[in-house]
């Protein structure tokens, strides 16, 4: 491997190795695959907090955040305890929390507003502390904003779309932890690569998700498709074939201190999620496809150079479950991954990450997107919904947050909360709250909460 005794590499290394003395003190904390810079719970988690889209007709219509008691010793444990709305319905669906966990950020993919919720002044009533109404002006057209990732006093935003021709041409937003905007970096394209170099045959300057490897100062980002396309009903698209065909086909390397893109791979079929290995020595990342059902290993050779390989298959790639959201496990030893289509959470071997092997499987519901991971790998949520205009109809359009426990062989399933009887609306992703990060004493109405939270 190289070496590299910059100041930056340094100031990596050391944050990296932090990180790790943290990793070992936690006996069973936190959700896997959120960034190494953000503050970790050390006990059981609390609360779920779960970003949900406002349906018409149902409630009071609106997009809010839903708070759910996950505490086994709380009184209200697998209820609803408090939910927030924020006005219209705006497409919500992807959040992160800030460095430090102090906010929760959310993104609407119609109405590109930002909404900044504080989840630490108490975790048990979040408040909406600040709306973002101009990511589109500040970022000079990106459109969508989706991914939400901790940075050291800063997030990084990933856009879907360009307020141009609603396409998938974007890029990534930075802002620092008060919601103020930074800079733009927009994805490189065969017409201005930006510095960057093709590995394969494309430059399509997609984007999706980002996460990042900060003792290799790399950054990677994935790709999915425009806001004319996620806006679309989904039946529709799958019969339009130029619709089809907009769709993307590359990840980017990025150098994670300067923000400039170095290599472009090319991994065909929308590679949506990007989850990167946790121990000290595993030098690589995961992503799945979702039109083509595979997975994909990033991952850096003996010299240093970075690649992009198939290393598995999801189900019958044929009849296209659509492979969403996944989660490794915080030993690097297995990956979750929910394929839509079908409802199903699969369970894969990655001890050896070149040659992912399915070894179970379950079926959460009629469709199934967003799963949250406990670091003890114990506990799994999941939620059901995809984008408002893809869910399914009718009765196969279930809309729940279910939580189970994992014992190595099966999942079993604790409780469920039923959102359209709820009268909440579509669920889709969430994120962990604990009393503990905050060294906050629970509410009166915690009183039954272990000492672990306090």
């Amino acid at each position: 491997m190289r070496r590299i005794f910059s100041r930056s590499s340094l100031v990596s290394a050391a944050a990296a190795l932090g990180m790790i003395a943290g990793l070992a003190s936690t006996v069973h904390a936190d959700e896997t695959c959120m960034s190494p810079y953000m503050a970790k719970i050390v006990g059981q988690e609390d609360y779920v907090y779960i970003w949900t889209l406002g349906v018409e007709g149902l409630g009071d219509e609106q997009d809010k955040l839903v708070t759910v008691a996950v505490n086994p010793d709380s009184p209200d444990y697998g209820k609803v305890i408090g939910t927030l709305s924020v006005g219209g319905r705006n497409e919500a669906h992807h959040s992160g929390l800030t460095d430090d966990r102090r906010y929760l950020w959310a993104g609407g993919l119609d109405t590109n507003k930002i909404f900044i919720f504080d989840v630490h002044t108490n975790p048990r009533e979040p408040k909406l502390h600040k709306v973002v109404t101009d990511f589109v002006a500040k970022t000079d057209g990106m459109v969508g904003p989706h991914t939400f990732y901790a940075l050291p006093g800063r997030m990084m935003i990933t856009a879907l779309s360009n307020n141009k021709d609603h396409g998938g041409r974007t890029g990534l937003a930075e802002y620092t932890n008060e919601g103020e905007f930074v800079a733009a970096h927009w994805m490189p394209t065969d017409g201005d690569l930006r510095g960057a170099k093709k590995t394969g045959k494309l430059a399509d300057g997609y984007g999706y998700d980002v996460r990042v490897l900060p003792r290799r100062n790399v950054m990677l980002t994935s790709s999915f498709t425009g806001w004319s396309n996620y806006m679309m009903d989904f039946g529709t698209m799958l019969k339009d074939g130029e619709a089809m065909k907009r769709f993307g086909n590359t990840m980017v390397l990025w150098d994670l201190h300067t923000r400039k893109p170095k290599k472009v791979f090319d991994v065909p079929g929308a590679p949506l999620e990007i989850r990167c290995a946790w121990q000290p020595n595993h030098n690589y990342c995961f992503t799945t496809t979702a039109l083509t059902s595979k997975m994909w290993i990033i991952y850096e050779d003996e010299k240093g150079e970075w690649h992009a390989k198939e290393n598995g298959t999801i189900g019958d790639p044929s009849k296209v479950p659509l492979p969403v959201d996944i989660s490794i496990t915080s030993d690097d030893q297995g990956m979750w991954v929910q394929t839509f289509m079908d409802g199903k959470s699969r369970y894969f071997d990655i001890s050896d990450p070149f040659n992912a092997k399915q070894v179970y499987e379950h079926v959460v519901g009629s469709q199934v997107n967003m799963i949250s991971q406990s670091w003890d790998g114990k506990r799994l949520y999941y939620t059901s919904s995809l984008l408002d205009n893809w869910d399914k109809s009718g009765d196969a359009d279930e809309q729940f947050m279910k939580a189970f426990t994992w014992d190595g062989k099966k999942v079993n399933l604790e409780f469920a909360l039923d959102f359209y009887a709820e009268k909440l609306g579509r669920p889709h992703q969430m994120r962990f709250g604990a009393y503990s990060l905050y060294s906050a004493a629970p509410e009166a109405g915690d009183t039954k909460l272990t000492e672990a939270t306090r």
